[in-house]
């Protein structure tokens, strides 16, 4: 008897997906809200209907669901996979979940609504293109629903979806939901996001997610996943000026290419072609791009964010960490940066303590020298203090004063000046979301202290009153 061999739906499936997931558009979305919004069903739901559930990862969704109890499918679990999770019914880390339709590729993550994981939540976002925000109808704008609106406009989320949930509990009420999209739209525009597109829907039941409800029968915009496929992506990094971060220096010395030197990174931004003049910063040597190679052979150009290795005319000193810039362009860079910071770790912030500063691929030995303001993220007020050169080791922790110690905690939002040992790109993230960011790092054991911008960012926006040493102060929006 012979035995015939068909490959598994679900691997062709897969595979299929993977090769098509390479040639078209990619959207980096993140979710936020208050607990039980519903943030987590909303994300099976759209895997589920868009079919990019393995068979056997809804076998064991369902084998779960059964064991609570059984009823419908828990779409909830699809994302929710620590066991802390499940038990508790809420979000604990980010999860990110990759799926796609005809037009386009997504990478999700699914970032926690709980205030205690809000260090999380920046995590999930700061490479995000799109948020949706997730509002329970029945509830309203919550005071997380702002703090999560807050946090996406600090980090510049460019696209902002506000999805109103759990429509099928108030009866799929227009005023309910014109109510809600009203209040979050005009708190919205006071933290600076410019546009919010609004969504009723129900994730549980799949109204309004990839199908058009019947029962919204006022409402005339897109579906969730129709606004998803059409928003526009990736043209802020084509718009951006040039940045190429090298990553590493290629020098393979064979008997084929004896003297080949080349830099190989991700084009952070813009648009680099052979015969272009660049800078190497932050020597602020010039040379000119004489050839752009990739894995599938040389280029004439290429974009951002396409990883390639560049070749310039010049035998430059040119290391990992340091950047490609154009020739004509003006770019900041110095020792002495001033950003704002989402503190990360469960330990206070140290004035005076030394640090390492990661901007880009380059690292460099740091000191934090002052905490000048602190962003309640609640009321939306900053509370600025004077800034306190540390260079003798002001210690947060010290009690034995009974002035305050100015200190950032887990969670919190503030201005810090830092010294660096060595110049770097300073680029304002306002304008250069890529590459204005930073982390901050324990040099002790590697754990990452904060995430940070540089320049200025939503603290200046909501201080209203300007003070003579350029830090700011007064009531918020």
């Amino acid at each position: 008897m012979s035995t015939v061999t068909t490959a598994d739906p679900a691997t062709i499936e897969e595979t299929s997906t993977v090769s098509e997931h390479a040639t078209r558009d990619l959207l980096r979305l993140a979710t936020a809200g208050s607990v039980d919004d519903g943030k987590s069903t909303l994300i099976g739901r759209l895997l589920y209907d868009t079919k990019s559930v393995l068979a056997d990862q809804l076998s064991a969704v369902e084998a779960a669901t059964a064991a609570r109890g059984g009823g419908d499918v828990d779409l909830a679990l699809l994302t929710d996979g620590l066991r802390a999770e499940r038990e508790q019914g809420i979000t604990i880390d980010v999860a990110y979940r990759y799926f796609s339709t005809a037009t386009r590729a997504f990478v999700l993550a699914d970032t926690p609504g709980h205030v205690q994981y809000t260090r999380n939540m920046v995590t999930g976002a700061s490479t995000a293109e799109l948020a949706i925000v997730l509002v329970d109808a029945r509830k309203g704008v919550l005071e997380q629903t702002r703090r999560h609106a807050t946090i996406t406009a600090l980090l510049r989320v460019p696209h902002v979806v506000l999805a109103v949930n759990k429509m099928d509990l108030v009866g799929f009420d227009e005023a309910t939901f014109r109510s809600i999209a009203d209040e979050f739209t005009a708190y919205a525009a006071g933290v600076g996001i410019a546009g919010v597109t609004a969504v009723p829907m129900s994730a549980l039941a799949g109204d309004n997610v990839v199908t058009r409800s019947e029962r919204t029968p006022w409402y005339d915009g897109p579906t969730l996943l129709e606004h998803l496929e059409s928003v526009p992506v990736g043209r802020d990094a084509l718009s951006e000026p040039f940045r190429f971060p090298v990553q590493v220096v290629i020098r393979p010395r064979t008997a084929e290419h004896p003297d080949y030197r080349g830099y190989a990174g991700r084009i952070a931004s813009g648009v680099v072609s052979v015969g272009d003049e660049v800078t190497v910063l932050p020597s602020g040597k010039r040379s000119t791009v004489v050839g752009i190679d990739t894995f599938d052979g040389p280029l004439p150009q290429a974009a951002a964010p396409r990883s390639v290795t560049l070749r310039l005319a010049d035998d430059l000193d040119v290391a990992r960490g340091d950047v490609l810039v154009p020739s004509a362009a003006i770019v900041a860079v110095g020792t002495d940066l001033v950003g704002t910071v989402c503190w990360l770790a469960d330990r206070r912030s140290v004035l005076g303590a030394r640090v390492l500063v990661r901007v880009g691929t380059r690292t460099v030995r740091a000191l934090l020298r002052e905490v000048g303001a602190r962003l309640d993220v609640d009321s939306l007020t900053v509370e600025a203090w004077d800034g306190v050169d540390t260079l003798h080791a002001v210690d947060a922790t010290d009690t034995s004063s009974d002035i305050p110690p100015r200190a950032l905690t887990l969670n919190a939002i503030g201005r810090v000046t830092i010294r660096l040992a060595e110049p770097v790109v300073l680029d304002e993230y306002a304008t250069h979301r890529r590459t204005g960011g930073f982390l901050l790092v324990d040099p002790a054991d590697g754990s990452t202290l904060a995430a940070g911008m540089i320049g200025a960012t939503l603290l200046d926006r909501l201080a209203s009153t300007p003070q003579d040493d350029g830090w700011f102060a007064g009531a918020g929006i």
